[in-house]
């Protein structure tokens, strides 16, 4: 889900809670490869009615989820799933972080889903000081 739910969440369920929120991050700075991953990946979340419901109460519509014929928006895909390089996907960590997360889980997608991403992880653990 993109910061704008983060937000909402953090304000319906208070200061007091913890938040923990996932991100679906693809490390590729070119825009076609990225967002291929990315759309390959979250085509099963463009399914679910619920995930649908959610998306719509950001702003979100029928046009920009896809069918079996259109693939989802770049719109809807840059703002579920940050790509780019480590510091584009930090920003996003912290665009959550901003609205309200706690903890921010990340998903690495790849395009071997089969294929443990050792690399990216080490990457972004890298970029994040951990």
């Amino acid at each position: 889900m993109p910061p704008e739910h983060t937000a909402r969440a953090r304000h319906d369920v208070g200061k007091d809670k913890n938040l923990s929120v996932e991100l679906m991050v693809v490390l590729e700075t070119d825009p076609a490869k990225a967002r291929e991953t990315a759309r390959r990946n979250i085509a099963r979340y463009l399914q679910q009615v619920n995930y649908l419901n959610s998306l719509r109460s950001v702003g979100f519509g029928d046009d920009d989820f896809g069918s079996e014929s259109t693939p989802a928006s770049d719109r809807i895909v840059d703002a579920i799933v940050a790509w780019g390089d480590e510091d584009a996907i930090v920003k996003r960590i912290r665009e959550h972080e901003a609205a309200g997360a706690d903890h921010v889980a990340i998903q690495v997608l790849t395009p071997t889903p089969r294929t443990m991403p050792h690399a990216e992880w080490r990457r972004l653990a890298n970029a994040l000081g951990l």
